[in-house]
C-alpha cells in the first residue's frame, strides 16, 4: 500500500518535470493544500446568507427581494484593508485565496463593464476585486475568483419579473438564453484579462450545470490564462473535484462521482490507499461557523483544535481545504475567524512540512488520528494521545527512524508482523493534533 503513496509522490514530481499544462496546474494544486474562501457582498449589511434569501426565502426568512436588492445601495465598506486580508491569510498558513467576485444574487465585486449591479456604482464606489488582486501580487498570495453562473439579476437567465424563488435554477429555453451566456463569457474574460495572473477560477453552477455551456467557458479560459485551474461546477470535470461542508469519507479515484454537500452521492470513493494514475485531486470548502456570509447571530464556531484536525484529515485523503472567511459589512474580519486563523497558522509553522505538498498517506482510517506521505516520508497525526504505547496495526513497512516533528526528538520504535509500536510514555502532546514524522528505509 505504501508503494502506491510513494509512486503519488513520485507521480507529482515527475509532473513537475514535464511541460503538461494539467500536471503543473495539479502539483500547484497539490503544494498549496490550505486556502481561504471569501464570501462577501452587500448581503453582509443584513446578517442572511448570500443569495439564498432570493432563491429560497422560506427556508432562509428575514428579509425580502427587494430589501435585499436594495442593499447595494448602501453598501460602503470604509474598514475595508486588502493588504491586511492577505496579510492574516499568509498568518493563517494559506497558500491561496479564492474571492467571490460575483455570487447567484448577481452583484458584482469587480468593475464589470456589462452591469450596472456591481460595487463601482455602490456607495463605496471602487473596485474590491482590483484592490485584491493588488495586494494579493504584493503579498505574493495566489488569487482565484469564486463565479457564479446562476444570476438573479440578469433578464437572460430568467425572467426577472418574478419572484427570484419560481425561477432561480434558470431557463435555458427563452431566446434569450444565448444573451445570457455571452454575458457568462464576457465577463469571465474581464477577469482574466484585468486582474493578473488568476490561480482559480471557481464556479458554482449548482444543478443541471449543462446548460451554461462548459466548453466555451473552458476554452476561453484555457486560452487567456492555461496555468489558472477550474474546478467541477460547470457541467465538465474540471480540473478538481469540491465536495462542500464535508470531508470524503474515503479517497477520490478518477471517474468518481463526489456529492457537493450530500455525502450519500459519493461514488468511486474509497478507503483505500489509490495508485497515483488512479486518484482524483479534490478540495472541501468549509465555514468556521455555520454561514457563509457575515451573520452576528451565529456563534456556532469550530474550535482552532477542530479546524486543525479537519485540515490534516483533508490533507491524509490527497485533498485541499478551502476555509470560508464572511467579512463584516464595514470590511473587517471578526475577530472569532481571526483567533482562530492564527491558531491554525501558529500550528502549521511547526507542523507544515505534513501538509504542504504531501498526499494521502498509507494508513487510511486511523482510530487515534491520520497519515499524509511525502517521498519516503510518512507523517502520523496523532489526535487522542496515548497513555502508553501507540500502536499501528498492520504498518509493514520498514521505518529508518522516528522522531517527533515538533522539536525534532527522536522517537523509540519496535516493528512486529502485526504492525509498528511507537514509544510515546513521558511524552507530552502538542496542541491540536502531534506528528510525529517516520522516515522509510
Amino acid at each position: 500500500m505504501l508503494f502506491r503513496v510513494l509512486l503519488a509522490a513520485a507521480g507529482l514530481t515527475a509532473m513537475a518535470a514535464g511541460s503538461d499544462p494539467a500536471a503543473e496546474r495539479l502539483k500547484r494544486f497539490n503544494e498549496w493544500k490550505f486556502g481561504m474562501f471569501i464570501h462577501w457582498g452587500p448581503y453582509s449589511q443584513a446578517s442572511v446568507e448570500a443569495s439564498w434569501p432570493l432563491m429560497r426565502p422560506a427556508q432562509h426568512a428575514g428579509i425580502s427581494e427587494a430589501d435585499y436588492r436594495a442593499l447595494a445601495k448602501t453598501f460602503n465598506p470604509v474598514q475595508f484593508d486588502a493588504k491586511a486580508w492577505m496579510r492574516l491569510a499568509k498568518e493563517a498558513g494559506q497558500r491561496y485565496v479564492v474571492f467571490t467576485s460575483k455570487h447567484h444574487d448577481g452583484f458584482c465585486m469587480f468593475d464589470s463593464a456589462y452591469t450596472d449591479y456591481k460595487v463601482t456604482k455602490s456607495p463605496y464606489g471602487k473596485d474590491i476585486a482590483l484592490m485584491l488582486a493588488e495586494a494579493a501580487r504584493e503579498e505574493k498570495m495566489p488569487l482565484g475568483f469564486y463565479y457564479s453562473p446562476p444570476d438573479m439579476n440578469h433578464p437572460g437567465f430568467r425572467d426577472t419579473s418574478k419572484p427570484s424563488s419560481t425561477n432561480w435554477t434558470g431557463e435555458p429555453w427563452r431566446a434569450e438564453w444565448p444573451l445570457y451566456i455571452d454575458y457568462m463569457e464576457m465577463q469571465v474574460r474581464e477577469l482574466l484579462s484585468r486582474y493578473g495572473d488568476v490561480a482559480v477560477v471557481w464556479f458554482d453552477g449548482l444543478g443541471e450545470q449543462r446548460k451554461y455551456d462548459g466548453w466555451r467557458l473552458h476554452r476561453t479560459i484555457r486560452e487567456m490564462q492555461p496555468d489558472t485551474l477550474i474546478n467541477n461546477r460547470i457541467g465538465l470535470a474540471g480540473d478538481y473535484d469540491t465536495p462542500e461542508q464535508r470531508i470524503p469519507k474515503g479517497i477520490p479515484r478518477k471517474g468518481a462521482v463526489v456529492g457537493n454537500t450530500d455525502g450519500s452521492k459519493d461514488k468511486g470513493v474509497d478507503a483505500r490507499a489509490p495508485r497515483a494514475e488512479e486518484f482524483r485531486p479534490w478540495e472541501t470548502c468549509m465555514t468556521i461557523n455555520g454561514t457563509w456570509g457575515y451573520n452576528k447571530n451565529d456563534k456556532r464556531y469550530k474550535s482552532t483544535t477542530q479546524l486543525v484536525q479537519m485540515l490534516v484529515d483533508v490533507a491524509s485523503k490527497g485533498g485541499n481545504f478551502l476555509l470560508n472567511v464572511g467579512p463584516t459589512p464595514e470590511g473587517t474580519i471578526q475577530p472569532e475567524f481571526v483567533e482562530r486563523l492564527r491558531g491554525i497558522g501558529a500550528w502549521l509553522k511547526t507542523n507544515g512540512d505534513s501538509i504542504y505538498g504531501t498526499t494521502y498517506g498509507p494508513w487510511q482510517n486511523l482510530s487515534f488520528g491520520r497519515s499524509t506521505a511525502r517521498g519516503k516520508t510518512v507523517y502520523l497525526h496523532v489526535f487522542e494521545w496515548p497513555a502508553g504505547p501507540l500502536t499501528v496495526a498492520g504498518a509493514a513497512e520498514k521505518i529508518a527512524s522516528a522522531r517527533m516533528l515538533a522539536g525534532g526528538r527522536p522517537v523509540r520504535f519496535s516493528q512486529k508482523p502485526e504492525g509498528l509500536t511507537l514509544e510515546l510514555a513521558g511524552r507530552p502532546a502538542g496542541e491540536h493534533a502531534t506528528v510525529i514524522e517516520l522516515r522509510l528505509k
